[in-house]
């Protein structure tokens, strides 16, 4: 069960977006977020006022104001808030079910909205099972090059012996891949499906000659 929701009609049809490239959301992870424009403000009130359930998509591209939406996004419900001295939200947004965008609405809000069909991805309603096919190892091998070129860091105490799901969603999420590469990996068909994927993606980055951007290290 994800955030009390059992199946997908039991989701809002029409939700609120954040667009934000680069980022993604996955069931059950933990997304904080650092919310300071005004549109996005008066989104954080409305939610809160209501169901506290945003959508989290990529755009396309970054043209203008209203950059066309990527069609597969994820519903998170606010889950802590805060408010900081000069008028920031701080809030954690956690995964609920990723969704297809069916249209944009047309709203007099300043932020926009989406008819959402969850039904393609109701599985992400329920915990996932074990996964009997996933080699902790080999992925631990293909993170630990990675994180080296990247001048990252993760806590190996818990990587050893994190669920399968915590784990790949979580660094789906966190680690610093391009747009078009977290759209695939939030796409993936199944959790097994996702780990090939991103343990693929390690190795390319690994064995990639040119300079990494160093990021900060994760906790």
């Amino acid at each position: 069960m994800a955030q009390g929701y059992i199946k997908a009609f039991e989701l809002p049809q029409v939700i609120p977006v954040f667009p934000l490239p680069g980022s993604i959301l996955l069931a059950r992870g933990q997304l904080p977020l650092n919310i300071f424009e005004p549109r996005y403000l008066n989104m954080i009130d409305d939610a809160m006022s209501g169901d506290r359930v945003i959508g989290l998509i990529q755009p396309q591209g970054s043209a203008g104001q209203k950059p066309r939406l990527t069609r597969v996004g994820c519903a998170g419900k606010i889950t802590s808030f805060a408010e900081t001295s000069d008028g920031r939200y701080l809030i954690t947004l956690t995964g609920i079910c990723r969704f297809a965008v069916l249209n944009e609405i047309q709203v007099k809000t300043p932020y926009r909205q989406v008819r959402a069909d969850f039904h393609p991805y109701e599985t992400d309603l329920q915990a996932s099972d074990p996964m009997e096919a996933f080699d902790r190892n080999d992925f631990l091998l293909a993170l630990r090059p990675y994180l080296e070129h990247r001048g990252l860091q993760v806590d190996w105490t818990v990587a050893d012996v994190a669920p399968p799901e915590a784990l790949i969603n979580s660094l789906a999420m966190a680690l610093p891949f391009d747009p078009p590469e977290k759209q695939a990996l939030l796409e993936a068909d199944t959790l097994l499906a996702r780990a090939e994927a991103l343990t693929a993606l390690l190795h390319i980055d690994a064995n990639d000659p040119g300079d990494a951007d160093d990021g900060p290290a994760m906790q």
